[in-house]
């Protein structure tokens, strides 16, 4: 099956053919390719539609205890700041908070993340702006996702949060 768009970016993402490791790393390429701010809105939308079967795995390996102070920082903060706090980590931006992100296991990335989307459904935390359509490439993403299956999204999500924010201890 090869799925398309306008700008023919993502010929052939996922091909029900293709190996594992090639629909890993596939997806993995797109979702890097994806702006920041379409990189947030999926995240969201795969944490909203498919959350309840992807979480199981991450938060019972998760240390929360290291992204709890994160988490209720960035409650205490304007939806406008949650925003910005959230593109500092997906950009890779030298903040504080995007280095204290940088430290943690991926388990707790994946963990804070999907937090995070739960903080949204309550309102808590800055949603997905209701008036935000998502773009071809995000909406060919999601599908691409749900046709995965269970290990490979899950390292497929791992791929997309192990780089986000800043390791301060990397060289």
């Amino acid at each position: 099956m090869n799925v398309t768009t306008e700008s023919n970016r993502f010929t052939n993402i996922f091909d029900s053919s293709t190996n594992w490791e090639n629909g890993v790393t596939a997806t993995t390429t797109s979702f890097k390719s994806l702006s920041v701010d379409d990189q947030l809105a999926l995240l969201w939308c795969v944490y909203t539609e498919m959350g309840r079967s992807i979480t199981p795995a991450a938060p019972g390996a998760a240390r929360m205890q290291f992204a709890e102070g994160v988490l209720n920082q960035i409650k205490q903060m304007s939806h406008t700041q949650q925003l910005e706090v959230m593109r500092d980590i997906a950009a890779k931006r030298n903040t504080q908070i995007s280095r204290s992100y940088g430290i943690w296991s991926v388990n707790t990335k994946l963990a804070f993340w999907f937090e995070l989307s739960e903080l949204m459904v309550q309102g808590l935390v800055a949603p997905i702006p209701s008036s935000y359509k998502p773009c071809a490439e995000v909406i060919q993403l999601l599908e691409a996702i749900k046709e995965l299956d269970f290990g490979q999204q899950i390292t497929v999500l791992r791929n997309a949060v192990v780089n986000m924010g800043v390791d301060p201890f990397a060289d």
